[in-house]
């Protein structure tokens, strides 16, 4: 038994169809990776008075969180303390910081510009506002509209029809094209059939059937045209 067994028809289309929605697939993920690419792995957390660095997952609803300049906002709260302009842009689409002072509320995944600031953390893991951006992108990639659905109908049964068509059409213009050259060609093989064929009378030695000075009769060639009886011409 053959180790490369060929696939089914069947197989192997199924199998190109997987391997062209995981690449469209794999191009749509790299906005959603980056969007939750932007949102920092750690929080500097104020807790019994001194400041901690633990990772996001762990921050909880009501901690104060400490920003410096350059750092990322790690999750949604409003400010309580200190003065700072955000860049939103990522988020909002925002193009200038917006100044931020307490009771001004703060979005994760957001980068500080100025100052420093404490905020205290409303929404933490899955409540925040990049979060729900991120669930709402892979909702819209997971389903496909009406129209859409629509024109995958359309296309199954438009492929199809489209390559019969052009079959046909290349069988029908190969008839034509032949019945139109016919004539030439049966011309062309009549005269090519004819050529081979001896001309008598022209420069070709004949046979001549005579007989000789004894009188027997035989089969004798003579290639320059004269009987039995005649002599060569001076």
């Amino acid at each position: 038994m053959s180790i490369l067994t060929p696939l089914p028809p069947s197989s192997s289309s199924s199998f190109l169809e997987d391997f062209l929605r995981q690449g469209q697939r794999g191009r749509h993920q790299r906005p959603l990776k980056k969007l939750i690419g932007l949102q920092p792995k750690t929080a500097r957390v104020i807790r019994n008075g001194s400041e901690l660095d633990i990772p996001v997952s762990e921050v909880a609803v009501g901690d104060l969180v400490v920003v410096r300049p350059g750092e990322r906002v790690p999750v949604d709260g409003v400010v309580r303390e200190g003065y700072s302009s955000v860049d939103e842009s990522m988020i909002t689409g925002e193009s200038l910081p917006v100044e931020k002072r307490a009771g001004d509320k703060v979005i994760g995944a957001t980068i500080n510009k100025a100052g420093t600031f404490k905020f205290e953390t409303t929404k933490v893991g899955k409540e925040t506002v990049l979060a729900q951006i991120v669930r709402l992108v892979q909702e819209a990639q997971g389903s496909k509209p009406p129209i859409a659905r629509m024109v995958d109908v359309i296309a199954s049964y438009f492929v199809p029809i489209v390559i019969a068509i052009a079959i046909i059409t290349f069988i029908i213009w190969s008839i034509l094209v032949l019945l139109r050259h016919l004539p030439m060609l049966f011309s062309t093989l009549s005269l090519c059939s004819s050529l081979p064929a001896p001309v008598p009378g022209i420069g070709h030695p004949h046979l001549d059937h005579g007989r000789d000075r004894k009188g027997s009769g035989k089969w004798h060639l003579d290639s320059g045209g004269r009987g039995p009886g005649d002599s060569p011409s001076a």
